[in-house]
């Protein structure tokens, strides 16, 4: 599974560009978009719920997550005007991280407004993960795969740009397996996050 993905062939894309060409491609036809989120801990610079959080104020960063609930609601809106159905697997580590019990609580706000969201615990596929971790990539359609990047303090800073058909369809067929593998996302976050108490945050998050 996955087996091809590291030796693609792709062009690097900064975060603008990425974006750019991300926007241009969703709006192109595509039927489907997948998204496979792998990384623990992420920085999410700007966004007020994670700023919060990122202070140690986990009440503030829990209420604040309800500011995305329009923008969201407006994506959704979107993907169905258009015919695009939207799905997500989020692989989870144990113990949690503070971010992904972050997220988690972002993703409950997704999911409430129709999103598409599974969830994979990262030690049902140690088997998979002997010699390197499934990818972070974001898959549009047939048309274009993105493997999202970040530096070594976890900011995003743009993506490999994939357009190989036989690739797409290897990674996307890995996908299908994963997210068939996931679990429902409210049975999840009910057993495994909705119990834990605050994170504590590291200084310098």
């Amino acid at each position: 599974m996955f087996e091809s993905f590291s030796r693609g062939l792709s062009a690097y894309m900064d975060r603008p560009t990425y974006h750019a060409d991300f926007r241009q491609v969703y709006g192109s036809g595509i039927r489907h978009l997948n998204k496979l989120e792998r990384g623990q801990d992420f920085k999410e610079r700007g966004f007020a719920s994670w700023e919060a959080f990122a202070a140690g104020d986990w009440d503030r960063a829990l209420a604040l997550v309800q500011e995305k609930r329009d923008v969201y609601a407006r994506q959704f809106r979107e993907a169905e005007r258009r015919g695009i159905l939207e799905r997500r697997l989020r692989v989870v580590e144990f113990p949690v991280t503070p971010y992904v019990q972050w997220e988690l609580h972002v993703l409950r706000l997704r999911v409430e407004l129709g999103d598409n969201i599974r969830v994979l615990d990262a030690r049902k596929i140690s088997d998979i993960e002997k010699d390197r971790t499934v990818p972070e990539v974001v898959i549009l359609g047939d048309v274009a795969m993105y493997e999202v990047l970040y530096d070594g303090d976890g900011n995003a800073m743009g993506a490999n740009r994939f357009t190989d058909p036989a690739l797409i369809r290897e990674t996307s067929a890995g996908f299908e397996a994963l997210y068939e593998r996931g679990e429902a996302f409210p049975d999840f976050f009910d057993r495994e996050i909705a119990p834990l108490g605050p994170p504590v945050v590291a200084h310098g998050t």
